[in-house]
C-alpha cells in the first residue's frame, strides 16, 4: 500500500508539481509588478499559497498563490496607504477576517453571489490588467516622469506617456511574447507530449532574457535594464533571505481607510477563492467537494502569515489549478511541492530571475487579461438576456470608473434588482384556456405581490370561472389572504364562479 502511494506521488504530484511551478513562476512575478510591490512579494505569497495553504487546505487538486484579480486592489491599496508596509498590516487584518469567516461557516456565501456580477467582475479585471501593462509591454519607465505629472495621471494618460516615452527594445519583446502565448494555447500545441510540456509562459521568460542578450552584443541602444528589469535581492542563505523580509506597519489601523481595505481584501479574496474552488471540483476527475469553510480558515491563515512576512495577498487561482488537474495530479502534494521549487529558486538563482524583462511579464498579464475580458465574453452574457446582461455591463463599468468594491456593490444591487423582479412577477401568474381563469401562487407570496395580483384579479371578466391554485405556495403573506378573501367574497356579485386549491377561504372574515 505504501509503495503504491509511493509510486503515485512520483508518478503524478511531482511531474504536476513542476508544472504548476513553471506556470507559477511568471505570473508571481507579473503580478507583483502589475500590483505595484516588490517582485519577492509576489514569490512569497506563492511560496506560502503552496506549502501553508496546501498544507492545511481540504482542497485535493486546488493551489493558491498571488492573483491577478486583486492586483487592481493591491495597486489602489497601496498608493492609497502611502506605503507597502502599512498595506503589508491590512493584509494580515484580512487573513484574520478570513479566519473568522471559515469558524462562522460563510462558505456557502460564494453560492448567493449573481453569476452576472461575478462575471463583470472578472471582466473588469480583465480590462484593468490590459490598461496597466500597456505601459510595460512599451518600456515606458515612470522614473522618467516627474512627481506632479506622477500624481496627476490616470491609466489612460500613463499609456499616452508610454507611447511618447517607449524602449524601442522593449516593443519586439513584447508583441513576440504575445504571439508565442497565443500559439501555445492552441489545443494541439498543448496536447503535445514534447512541446506542450513546457507552459507557454516559461518560453516567453526564456526569450526575453534570450532576447536581451542579443541587444547586448548587437544592439545595445535596446538593452532593457534598472527598471525595466525584474529586481529580487538577492540571498545566499536563509539568513540573508529573512534579513530582505519586509514586515508590516499597524500605525494607521486607527483609520477607516486601513479597515475598509482589509474588508476588501477579505471580501474579494473569499469570492475568488470560492469561485475557483467550486470550478477546481468540477475539473477534479475523482469529484471530491472542498470543505469551503474549512477553505476560508486555510486562506486566512495563508495570507496573516504571508503579510507577516512581506508577501502579496494569496487566493485559490484557476489558472494554476487547471494546470495542477490537467497535469494529472492526484493529492495536495502537488501544491505543496510547487511551493517549495519556487522557496528553491528564490534562494539559489535569484540573479537569472533579475535578467526577466518586465515586458515579457507584461505580455503574460496582457493575456491573461485578455481571457477574462475576450470579446466572447460580452456575446454570451448578452445572448442570455438583459436581466443577465446589464448587471454584468453595469458591473463592469462602475468598476472601470470606481473600484473594485464600490463596482461590486452597484452590480449587486442591480443584480438583486432583476433577480426580485423576475420573482415578483413569477410568484403570481394569470392564465386563461377556455374561459377558465387559473390564478397560481408559487414560491414564498409576500405583501410584494400585492401589485401583481390586484391587477391580475382585476383582469378577470364577469361571468367567469376561476380556480385558485396555491398548492405549492410554501408561505402566503396575511396581506394576500386578505385580498384573495375579499376578490372570493365579492365574486358572486360579478356572476363569478371561484373555486380554490390549496388555500382556505376565510368567510368569518366578512361576518
Amino acid at each position: 500500500m505504501a509503495q503504491t502511494i509511493t509510486k503515485n506521488i512520483i508518478k503524478y504530484d511531482l511531474k504536476a508539481s513542476l508544472v504548476v511551478f513553471l506556470v507559477a513562476l511568471p505570473l508571481c512575478l507579473g503580478i507583483a509588478v502589475a500590483s505595484g510591490a516588490p517582485p519577492l512579494a509576489g514569490l512569497i505569497a506563492g511560496i506560502i499559497g503552496g506549502v501553508i495553504i496546501g498544507v492545511l487546505s481540504g482542497s485535493h487538486v486546488s493551489v493558491s498563490g498571488p492573483a491577478a484579480g486583486l492586483t487592481v486592489i493591491v495597486l489602489d491599496s497601496i498608493a492609497s496607504l502611502g506605503s507597502f508596509d502599512l498595506f503589508l498590516g491590512t493584509v494580515v487584518i484580512a487573513g484574520l477576517i478570513q479566519i473568522i469567516l471559515g469558524f462562522a461557516k460563510a462558505g456557502v456565501l460564494g453560492y448567493y453571489f449573481p453569476h452576472s456580477v461575478i462575471k463583470g467582475m472578472l471582466t473588469a479585471i480583465g480590462l484593468i490588467l490590459i490598461i496597466k501593462q500597456i505601459p510595460h509591454g512599451l518600456g515606458w519607465d515612470k522614473e522618467t516622469m516627474g512627481l506632479a505629472q506622477l500624481e496627476s495621471s490616470s491609466s489612460f494618460s500613463e499609456i499616452w506617456f508610454a507611447f511618447q516615452n517607449f524602449s524601442i527594445g522593449a516593443i519586439p519583446i513584447t508583441l513576440i511574447s504575445l504571439l508565442i502565448l497565443y500559439f501555445f494555447d492552441r489545443p494541439k500545441i498543448k496536447a503535445h507530449k514534447l512541446i506542450g510540456i513546457i507552459p507557454g509562459a516559461l518560453w516567453v521568460v526564456v526569450l526575453g532574457i534570450l532576447t536581451n542578450k542579443f541587444y547586448q552584443i548587437f544592439l545595445p541602444d535596446w538593452t532593457q535594464s534598472g527598471k525595466l528589469l525584474v529586481n529580487i535581492p538577492i540571498a545566499r542563505n536563509l539568513a540573508e533571505m529573512a534579513s530582505l523580509l519586509t514586515f508590516p506597519d499597524f500605525s494607521a489601523i486607527n483609520t477607516s481607510n486601513f479597515w475598509i481595505i482589509a474588508v476588501t481584501i477579505a471580501v474579494i479574496a473569499s469570492i475568488e477563492t470560492l469561485l475557483s474552488i467550486e470550478a477546481g471540483d468540477k475539473m477534479d476527475p475523482e469529484k471530491r467537494i472542498t470543505p469551503t469553510s474549512r477553505e476560508l480558515v486555510a486562506q486566512g491563515i495563508g495570507n496573516s502569515i504571508s503579510g507577516l512576512i512581506g508577501g502579496l495577498p494569496v487566493t485559490a487561482v484557476i489558472v494554476r489549478t487547471s494546470a495542477n488537474i490537467g497535469a494529472g495530479a492526484k493529492t495536495k502534494l502537488s501544491a505543496i511541492f510547487h511551493g517549495v521549487l519556487i522557496f528553491i529558486l528564490v534562494l539559489t538563482i535569484p540573479e537569472i530571475l533579475n535578467q526577466i524583462p518586465l515586458s515579457c511579464l507584461a505580455a503574460i498579464l496582457i493575456m491573461v487579461g485578455y481571457k477574462l475580458a475576450k470579446p466572447s465574453v460580452f456575446i454570451d452574457e448578452y445572448l442570455k438576456g438583459k436581466s443577465q446582461f446589464i448587471p454584468f455591463i453595469v458591473t463592469v463599468i462602475a468598476i472601470l470608473l470606481t473600484n473594485l468594491l464600490v463596482g461590486i456593490g452597484i452590480g449587486l444591487v442591480v443584480g438583486f434588482f432583476f433577480i426580485i423582479r423576475a420573482n415578483y412577477h413569477k410568484t403570481v401568474t394569470l392564465s386563461e384556456d377556455k374561459g377558465v381563469y387559473v390564478l397560481k401562487l408559487q414560491k414564498q407570496v409576500s405583501y410584494l405581490n400585492k401589485a401583481p395580483l390586484m391587477k391580475a384579479l382585476e383582469s378577470i371578466p364577469d361571468g367567469s370561472e376561476v380556480l385558485i391554485n396555491a398548492t405549492k405556495a410554501k408561505f402566503i403573506d396575511k396581506d394576500i389572504e386578505e385580498i384573495l378573501n375579499n376578490f372570493i367574497s365579492s365574486s358572486t356579485q360579478k356572476s363569478i364562479d371561484v373555486k380554490t386549491k390549496g388555500f382556505k377561504y376565510n368567510l368569518n372574515e366578512f361576518h
